[in-house]
């Protein structure tokens, strides 16, 4: 399916257009073809068009690395840490109030979402980093911080304006909202759910509709992320049972990240996968639920071994990817402690692999060694 509908505010440089739509009717184009100047996007937006078909197969979207690096690790690290520190009291102090049944507040997310933004722009290994520490205790809160910055890293591959990269953030970050809304001892059963509790955590979607509804000056496409994530291609998907073009390009994109940060995350009741095993799971949802062209997009975005990943070399030793390289994603710093061989830590010892012999053999999951790995994260 190389046809797919996105709305005006979406349209990016490179992308081929096949029709517009103005919200009475499909308007054909005389000449279809790529966008090359934001003139034309300007243009089309100031004569009314609403929603855009485009051509994947023909867009010629840029191949933007997944790391930018404007500023050195260390000194972003100092900024980074704070700014996820930040975003983490705000998005749990915002998650309470929902709780609490108080009305959602955009503007405390508005606001971070511009400091982390611009940190993951600045040399994005930083903030990648930190969300890859995960507690079991803390999903809710963790995976929407996490979906928000992937979001960002793969809308920013994608060659999306930062306008665009903060309305991704904010649908990350808001887009499981309805989930405070259902019971609490279903939200968090460290087991599989009965039937009837799936069903019952279903309808957190229908559920986060009056919260979204109670932000006036949220983005369409904040809202689609939150109220299309959880949408099928086949139309098996909810709360709308949407199907193929009726969800939009954030829809879909929201859906894969998604499903990569909970395969991936550590819950009460299993340790999370590492990525190749959760790009293996995800390769069989091709087609009926996920976007096949914008899943090799994303998993080309992330990489077998992201920033923040535990992985095992050939000399037996392991750690975490600790900085990514530009020139050869296969070939980053890796931060190793551990010995996989005689089970049992080792000094530590940051390793560049673009200037050794030494390569990457796997990814680990954290349920193959007991490895404690918080401590090594600093």
């Amino acid at each position: 399916m190389s046809l797919q509908t996105v709305s005006a505010n979406e349209l990016t440089l490179g992308m081929y257009i096949v029709s517009l739509e103005d919200g009475k009717r499909k308007l054909s184009v005389a000449k279809p073809g790529l966008v090359k100047s934001l003139a034309t996007i300007e243009k089309l937006r100031n004569k009314g068009i609403l929603r855009v078909t485009i051509d994947l197969a023909r867009c010629e979207l840029p191949e933007t690395p997944t790391v930018c690096k404007t500023v050195t690790l260390d000194k972003e690290m100092h900024r980074a840490k704070r700014v996820f520190k930040e975003s983490k009291e705000i998005i749990g102090k915002v998650l309470q109030q929902v709780y609490q049944g108080q009305p959602l507040e955009i503007e405390p997310i508005n606001e971070i979402a511009d400091e982390l933004v611009e940190s993951l722009l600045s040399n994005s290994d930083a903030i990648h980093s930190l969300s890859a520490l995960r507690t079991k205790d803390a999903y809710l809160l963790e995976h929407s911080l996490n979906v928000g910055v992937m979001l960002v890293s793969f809308g920013r591959s994608l060659g999306f304006d930062r306008n665009m990269l903060k309305k991704l953030m904010i649908g990350g970050i808001i887009h499981d909202i309805g989930k405070t809304q259902v019971d609490i001892d279903v939200l968090n059963k460290p087991a599989r759910l009965s039937e009837e509790e799936f069903k019952h955590m279903q309808q957190h979607q229908v559920l986060s509709r009056p919260l979204l509804d109670a932000m006036p000056n949220l983005s369409p496409i904040s809202r689609d992320i939150s109220s299309m994530h959880h949408e099928k291609l086949d139309g098996t998907g909810y709360p709308d049972g949407l199907s193929g073009e009726q969800i939009s390009l954030v829809g879909r994109i929201g859906s894969i990240v998604d499903i990569y940060d909970a395969l991936t995350a550590v819950r009460v009741y299993k340790d999370g996968m590492c990525p190749s095993k959760a790009f293996k799971i995800m390769n069989t949802l091709i087609g009926f639920h996920l976007d096949g062209d914008l899943l090799k997009k994303f998993m080309h975005n992330i990489g077998l071994y992201p920033v923040g990943s535990l992985v095992q070399l050939n000399d037996g030793s392991a750690g975490l990817v600790w900085e990514s390289n530009f020139e050869n994603f296969k070939r980053p710093i890796v931060k190793t402690f551990y010995s996989t061989k005689y089970r049992g830590y080792r000094d530590v010892k940051f390793i560049d692999l673009a200037a050794t012999k030494l390569t990457i053999t796997k990814g680990l999951s954290l349920d193959e060694f007991p490895i404690d790995i918080a401590d090594y994260r600093a």
